[in-house]
Parts: structure tokens; C-alpha cells; sequence
């Protein structure tokens, strides 16, 4: 089988990768297209050393064999946690923090930059009728977008910042929006910026405050930035992950009663509804082949991918 193995430091191109085989409670899934994330990208940089195996974690698919008949021969996008099942936060829906869970394509288990992979069948979710694959193919990402509002409440007069000029700020912008709120953009790059113009004010800089603040930069300075814009008693959303680690001064954060809330994996099934519907309109994937993979993560394209099966 074809596809993109992570020996734990370096990641190569492979046409020798054996055939997934699922369990009982799996799904064998063609893999059609796959995005790259910049998760992907910061566990070549040490994000992730204990990951050995095929990387990625966006997807849409094909299910040709499972543990559930409805599913054979049906499209599918996937969640990313599998956990043990029994503990208390698999038992409380809160499968995403599993102390046991695998984590496809960065934590024990194999993931979607492959011909095949397989995902324990209760994480499926079928991509509506009439819906493009290359769009279905954005549904994780939109997910974790989404995951915003249900921890933090924004409301049509809720004045919010969004950290950064990337696809992970362009998601959260396409959602938020749709709550009214009036929205600030904060990004380094004018040409990206222009982007944004539709959702709300993009602005290089700014002196002005925030009750809530999105960091979406991808990078470690961002949160810096946060603190400079967060207002007293406000709210610091997290969204960037990354390889290293900074320091902060936590009592800035209890001094100034900020709420810190980390923010990652989203529902997917609003998600799919969202682009279904034409709510969220997202620019196009940038696809390539699985062999030139060092182009797909090097793109300075909105959102790169890989075309793997048709």
C-alpha cells in the first residue's frame, strides 16, 4: 500500500505499507482525499516524538468492509479519538480526552495518508447527499472551529478578536460570524487578510481590547499577543497547537481573572450540516499526489491536500 510513514524523525514517501486490517468494531475505508494540517507539519518538528506510523488525520472516504452493514459502500469523514470506552470520560461523552485514546495519524494508531485506513465504525459520519467530496474533506477542521461556541458564549454584541491570518483563523471567522459578533482580524499578511473582509475588520495591529480573543496563529508568540488584547475578566481561547514550549506568567492570568480555555476537536455532524447547507463557503484544497508530499506540506495554499483514490 501506498503512502506517508513518520519513522519519528523524518517522514518518506512509501509503496511497501501493509494492508490495514480491521477489528470487530472497525471500518476499512478507502481513502479518497486527505488534508494536511499544521499538526502535521509541527510533528515533523517534534510535535509528537513518540509517533511512528502513517500521519494524517483529515479525511473523506469510502467504507468498503465494517462491523456495521449500513455503512459498506457509504462516503465517510471521521473523528479522530478512539478511546477505551469504559473510563469516565468515554462513559460521559468526552471520548476526545481519554486517558487510553488512540489519536489517528499522531497517537498510536495509523492515520489517512494511505490508500486504506481503518476507524472504529461509531466514529463514522455520512457525508450528505450532493455535498463534493473536496468539500466533505474539510469537515474536521470546521469541527474544531465550531468547538469555539460551545465552550466559550458569544453573543450578536460580543466584540472578538481572531489571532492570525491562516486557514485555522479563516475557520474560525467563518463560523463566528454567524453568531453576528463583531469581529476584529489580526493577521501579518495583507494579501491573506483580504480573505477576511467579508467577515469583519482586518487590521495589522491594533491598541483596542477584547472581551474574548481566538489565538489561531499556529505559533508560539501568539499567545503573547492574546495577553496584550484580552481584556480584564475576559476570555483567551487556545487553539494552537505546536512543537516547543514558552513561558508565561501566570499571575497575569490571576490578577486579571482571564479565563484560559484550551480549545481543539469539534462536532462534526453541525459541521457537515454547515457545508451542506452553504453556510460556510471555504476556498478550494490545493491536491497532490501522495509522492510529492514534501510540496503539499511546504504550500503556502490556503489548505493543501492529497488526492489518493477516485
Amino acid at each position: 500500500m501506498r503512502g506517508i510513514y513518520f519513522d519519528g524523525r523524518a517522514a518518506s514517501y512509501r509503496e511497501d505499507l501493509p494492508m490495514p486490517e480491521p477489528t470487530p468494531t472497525q471500518s476499512l475505508i478507502r481513502i479518497l482525499y486527505a488534508g494536511v494540517c499544521n499538526t502535521d507539519r509541527e510533528i515533523l518538528k517534534g510535535y509528537r516524538p513518540d509517533f511512528q506510523g502513517i500521519m494524517g488525520h483529515e479525511f473523506v472516504g469510502v467504507v468498503e468492509a465494517s462491523s456495521d452493514p449500513f455503512w459498506i459502500g457509504k462516503p465517510v469523514v471521521g473523528e479522530l479519538n478512539a478511546g477505551c470506552g469504559h473510563c469516565v470520560y468515554c462513559r460521559t461523552g468526552r471520548e476526545k480526552h481519554c486517558p487510553e485514546r488512540k489519536v489517528i495519524g499522531m497517537d498510536g494508531k495509523d492515520g489517512c495518508f494511505g490508500e486504506y485506513m481503518t476507524l472504529e465504525t461509531h466514529l463514522l459520519h455520512l457525508v450528505p447527499e450532493g455535498l463534493p467530496m473536496t468539500e466533505a474533506l474539510l469537515t474536521e477542521p470546521l469541527a474544531a472551529a465550531l468547538e469555539i461556541p460551545k465552550q466559550v458564549h458569544v453573543d450578536p454584541e460580543t466584540r472578538v478578536a481572531i489571532l492570525g491570518d491562516g486557514r485555522l483563523s479563516y475557520l474560525t471567522a467563518s463560523v463566528l460570524r454567524l453568531t453576528g459578533a463583531e469581529l476584529t482580524i489580526i493577521g501579518k499578511h495583507p494579501e491573506k487578510l483580504q480573505r477576511f473582509e467579508p467577515f469583519g475588520r482586518t487590521v495589522l495591529q491594533t491598541a483596542d481590547t477584547f472581551p474574548v480573543v481566538v489565538e489561531a496563529t499556529g505559533a508560539p508568540s501568539g499567545l503573547a499577543l492574546a495577553n496584550k488584547l484580552v481584556e480584564r475578566q475576559g476570555t483567551i481561547v487556545l487553539k494552537s497547537t505546536y512543537a516547543g514550549k514558552i513561558q508565561v506568567d501566570m499571575s497575569f492570568y490571576a490578577v486579571n481573572e482571564i479565563t484560559l480555555k484550551g480549545s481543539r476537536c469539534g462536532p462534526f455532524a453541525p459541521a457537515l450540516r454547515l457545508l451542506a447547507q452553504g453556510l460556510v463557503k471555504l476556498p478550494p484544497v490545493e491536491l497532490y499526489e501522495l509522492a510529492d508530499f514534501q510540496a503539499a506540506f511546504t504550500s503556502p495554499a490556503f489548505k493543501a491536500g492529497f488526492s489518493i483514490s477516485r
